[in-house]
């Protein structure tokens, strides 16, 4: 166990004793056990976010579960603080969410209605941007951007993915061609996109099932961007499921159900969502699995790229 954890439970009044790790991917999340039930205790990965992102992160948090969304509800230490610092490692504690993750890699895992599930979560996506629209953000706020420069600008939130080092030399050169027709595209339909705080992360390892109810988790990543990227970011990796038009059209519905869905933008945000994880994986190669994730990625964002190319240009 960290030294962290075991030093940041009293904090909270937890005793060291109960934590154990639950998870160990962007952040370090141990399980604690204390009176009130379980908790999560959250590790941050060192510079990945500054002190005021991780503030704002859990003030919309602590709205969301206010508003009935099932998220988890941060809980402030003893001294009053949401976020505690050991050295370059912040910490946090949130409620510990009933339910079991969905899957791993787009796996639908005990889930035997698919699209209904599927339908579920647009509901519960577009219930997070009503609530998000309907929320006055405190003063300081501040969180990542999934506009278009950091999608597709010269310095993109996730990297430069065209900088892969797993590409070809050819395949990069598809990609910088895509970079620049893709941005002209999106910068055309941008005035008319819905936009405010998204998610950013719903992926399969992030959503939960607690009997007839989904539970969304990790807001690590949410911040501003296009509402269709959410959606993007469910569908990108169902690309190859065989009951994918029955995926996404149930995902859609569900979340047209209250809001709308800019069926025009959705292809587009899903190129780019395969792209930024080919900038994701750069620093993190040398980690275990690493090289595998990149051949993924590659492997995911290139026939996009090169369909987005062949439809673009003929």
């Amino acid at each position: 166990m960290s030294r962290i954890a075991y030093d940041a439970a009293p904090l909270w009044g937890l005793d060291p004793a109960g934590v154990t790790l639950a998870a160990a991917r962007e952040n370090a999340v141990y399980r604690v056990e204390g009176p009130g039930g379980p908790y999560a205790l959250r590790l941050h990965r060192p510079g990945y976010r500054t002190e005021a992102e991780l503030q704002s992160e859990l003030d919309w948090m602590a709205m969301l579960a206010a508003g009935g969304l099932n998220v988890p509800r941060p809980i402030p230490s003893r001294a009053g603080r949401l976020v505690e610092r050991f050295g370059d490692t912040a910490v946090d504690l949130l409620t510990w969410m009933p339910g079991r993750m969905v899957g791993a890699q787009g796996a639908l895992e005990g889930i035997t209605d698919r699209p209904g599930h599927m339908h579920r979560l647009g509901a519960l996506l577009a219930r997070l941007h009503d609530l998000s629209d309907a929320w006055t953000p405190p003063p300081g706020f501040t969180r990542p951007r999934w506009d278009r420069p950091g999608l597709l600008g010269e310095a993109p939130l996730w990297g430069p993915f065209w900088e892969n080092p797993d590409l070809t030399p050819a395949q990069r050169a598809t990609l910088l061609q895509v970079q620049a027709t893709a941005d002209r595209a999106l910068s055309a339909l941008e005035p008319g996109l819905d936009t405010g705080l998204i998610h950013a992360d719903a992926i399969t390892e992030n959503v939960m099932v607690d009997g007839d109810q989904l539970v969304l988790i990790d807001f690590d990543d949410g911040g501003w961007g296009f509402r269709d990227f959410d959606l993007a970011t469910v569908l990108m990796r169902q690309l190859s499921a065989p009951d994918y038009p029955a995926l996404r059209a149930a995902l859609l519905e569900g979340y047209a159900a209250r809001r709308p869905v800019d069926a025009g933008s959705l292809d587009l945000l899903l190129l780019c969502r395969a792209l930024t994880y080919l900038g994701w994986i750069i620093p993190r190669r040398g980690e275990p699995g690493g090289e595998e994730r990149s051949r993924r990625a590659v492997a995911t964002a290139m026939p996009l790229a090169e369909t987005y190319l062949e439809e673009k240009h003929g």
